[in-house]
């Protein structure tokens, strides 16, 4: 499975000021955002920097909700990983990987915790490995995980609104590991479950009709895999359990936006049972200056949920 951005080029952006809705890996839908004072060349990933697949141990991958704050913060940097690629020369990266982290971070927890207007429930599903096995995967993403910072948090603490929330509040360094009873895991995959009528500047859904479409309707968003471990099934693997946790959630109809020029997130999204219903006008896509999005629905009777 390739990773391809809405965003064909290199990116040169005056952080300045603040913008939304950033592209993502798989489903164009993202909300990542930042806002600092310098200047970066911020590139993100096309698909002749796909790696190579390396084999892996379907037996100790674990696909689940999130359950507490350390593997949240672990998605987070997975996406900012995902979503980014930093140009060598610019300065003071390490920094503003953890900003943007925090901004998803903070972001992602407040539409967990039903804080952000428009959201009724959200859910952030993910696929992890131990990280015993990802360093016999790929030495970058087991560097990375390794080179811990002292100011990180990797603990446990209380539950609180859905999330086991961590005591101690100290900054974290931009790594996808955390620690899943006494185990150090890895976050490999991750996207986000919205329970909601639509989501920002996106094409709307139009199934079901009429009252209770507001409860039956849901958007995938913010699909990634690590590259290193993409072409295993793992984004497969990750839509299909947010099927299942859909339609527990009592959920009809399930979308994904995707991006025109997606191609292998839109064979990954066919594979998983998606069908086009509408695309995005093209002046909506030049004014927010992005490639066309297709809106991509699938019907979660039980015939469609695998």
């Amino acid at each position: 499975m390739a990773v391809l951005s809405s965003y064909p080029s290199t990116l040169t952006i005056s952080l300045s000021f603040t913008y939304q809705n950033l592209c993502s890996s798989l489903n164009s839908t993202g909300f990542l955002q930042q806002s600092t004072s310098r200047r970066f060349h911020i590139r993100t990933v096309g698909a002749s920097q796909v790696c190579t697949p390396h084999e892996v141990d379907k037996s100790s991958l674990i696909i689940a909700e999130t359950e507490a704050e350390d593997e949240l913060w672990a998605a987070s940097c997975l996406r900012v990983r995902s979503f980014y690629e930093f140009t060598p020369s610019s300065y003071g990266i390490p920094d503003h990987r953890r900003y943007l982290a925090e901004r998803e971070f903070e972001a992602v927890k407040e539409r967990i915790a039903g804080k952000r207007t428009g959201f009724r429930r959200v859910s952030c599903i993910n696929a992890s490995l131990p990280l015993s096995q990802i360093s016999s995967l790929s030495e970058e993403l087991c560097a990375e995980c390794k080179d811990l910072s002292t100011k990180q948090i990797i603990g446990r603490g209380s539950k609180l609104e859905g999330l086991y929330v961590l005591d101690q509040q100290l900054p974290r360094s931009p790594r996808s590991l955390y620690t899943r009873n006494g185990e150090d895991r890895v976050v490999v995959g991750t996207l986000d479950l919205n329970q909601c009528l639509r989501l920002p500047d996106e094409i709307t859904g139009k199934k079901p009709e009429g009252i209770g479409a507001d409860f039956m309707r849901a958007y995938l968003s913010n699909v990634c895999v690590a590259k290193e471990l993409q072409r295993h099934g793992l984004g497969h693997q990750l839509v299909a359990k947010s099927k299942i946790i859909a339609q527990e959630w009592g959920i009809s109809d399930l979308y994904v936006h995707v991006a025109v020029d997606n191609e292998p997130a839109r064979k990954l999204y066919t594979k998983s049972g998606f069908v086009f219903e509408n695309d995005e006008p093209a002046w909506q896509a030049r004014f927010l200056d992005r490639p066309r999005r297709l809106l991509l629905w699938i019907g979660l009777s039980s015939g469609h949920v695998l």
